[in-house]
């Protein structure tokens, strides 16, 4: 069983999905251990608390440097036996530190089909503001590894998602996360799961 800690900062919409994705089977082999916020009062600790999940808030507000909120990090990844952990709305940038003792089981679901309308800034809504104000006609999201970089590790799944000519950031960003974020990204994990993909050459390759 992979025991899967989900990191979140707002209402956990990513977090409910695959939540909802165990309890239908489309996940197997995983196991939601905990939910991490930084911030104490993001509505997806209550989804959590919901559904009897461990859950805790750590913050790098409340270290003297990113190295002690890097070492809190870890302690609580290796108290639930983190096998995989799903970065799912963290709009905290990840010490390096934890990057590299988790190199290739930490992943990351981003609005937008990398390598467009990604990397620094590029998250929430700004990511559709970005897309409208190119005037896209295709837009979607990605999941994909953590590495070093902002949105640059290895590339598991995509999705695209239609642009319409009324859309606003807002209409935009439910569509994907409707059509897009929520399949990809439990997919994804029960990918990983169930150890049907790797990674070679930078790329991430399906297992044969």
């Amino acid at each position: 069983m992979t025991n899967v800690v989900v990191l979140v900062s707002g209402g956990g919409t990513n977090l409910q999905a695959l939540i909802d994705s165990v309890d239908t089977g489309k996940i197997t082999n995983a196991d939601i251990v905990a939910v991490i916020s930084n911030k104490p009062d993001a509505y997806a600790l209550e989804r959590a608390a919901k559904h009897n999940i461990s859950s805790e808030c750590i913050s790098p507000k409340d270290y003297s440097d990113r190295g002690a909120f890097a070492d809190a990090l870890i302690s609580a990844f290796e108290k639930y036996n983190a096998d995989l952990i799903v970065l799912g709305g963290y709009l905290v940038i990840v010490p390096e530190k934890v990057i590299e003792k988790y190199e290739g089981r930490i992943i990351n679901i981003h609005p937008s089909l990398i390598p467009s309308h990604c990397g620094q800034g590029y998250y929430g809504l700004h990511v559709h503001e970005s897309v409208l104000d190119r005037g896209n006609k295709v837009t979607g999201a990605t999941v994909h590894f953590v590495d070093g970089g902002t949105d640059t590790g290895p590339i598991i799944l995509q999705k695209a998602v239609e642009v319409m000519d009324d859309d606003t950031p807002e209409t935009l960003q439910r569509r994907v996360m409707e059509q897009a974020e929520w399949n990809i990204l439990p997919e994804s994990v029960d990918l990983i799961a169930n150890n049907k993909i790797e990674i070679v050459d930078g790329k991430v390759r399906k297992k044969v």
